[in-house]
């Protein structure tokens, strides 16, 4: 279906009006020095990172390829948004197939925002018998709205402003996923 011209004039304001908050290169810095510690941590575990879809999609492929040990990668697909900017109920679209039990687990998404999908994936895996459930986001979205006091992932590659933010995995309406760095967008 094709999209609208008042959609894509949309989509092309929002983009002229956000504020970078990092670079592409500041992006690829960062995620550099998550690669020194993720490798540090699971080099000798052969553990399975699994991506949340589709925002955690470009994250893992910046990370993944800085590894350099055995390590098993699957994806699931579950989300609050479903193309909105605000969250609901968590939905599951797809689980992930390999097996989870006695595995070394590392969730991999684009934002940890309230938090809400991230404490159900965790719980999920955990009760698919995992050995260890660790989270990695590539954004940290600092606010007092976590799902749960304090709420942090155990590996983080930035901070950023309370505002919604696009580029890097993270959409705006279901777009600008691919745009080259972080943006916040104006409201």
């Amino acid at each position: 279906m094709p999209i609208a011209d008042e959609v894509k004039q949309e989509l092309m304001q929002v983009r002229r009006d956000a504020r970078q908050l990092y670079s592409q290169d500041q992006v690829e810095a960062a995620i550099g020095k998550l690669a020194i510690q993720l490798t540090e941590d699971y080099s000798e575990r052969f553990p399975l990172f699994v991506t949340i879809m589709n925002g955690g999609m470009i994250f893992a492929g910046h990370l993944l390829t800085r590894l350099d040990f055995p390590l098993e990668m699957d994806y699931l697909h579950a989300s609050r948004y479903l193309g909105d900017t605000r969250g609901g109920d968590v939905e599951w679209i797809v689980t992930p197939g390999a097996s989870l039990s006695g595995r070394d687990v590392i969730i991999l998404d684009d934002i940890l925002d309230v938090g809400s999908t991230l404490l159900a994936i965790v719980d999920a895996c955990h009760a698919q018998g995992a050995t260890s459930v660790k989270t990695c986001v590539l954004v940290d979205k600092v606010h007092d709205r976590k799902a749960r006091p304090g709420l942090k992932a155990d590996y983080t590659a930035l901070e950023a402003e309370d505002f919604y933010l696009f580029g890097m995995g993270m959409d705006y309406k279901g777009y600008w996923r691919n745009a080259p760095g972080i943006f916040a967008v104006e409201e």
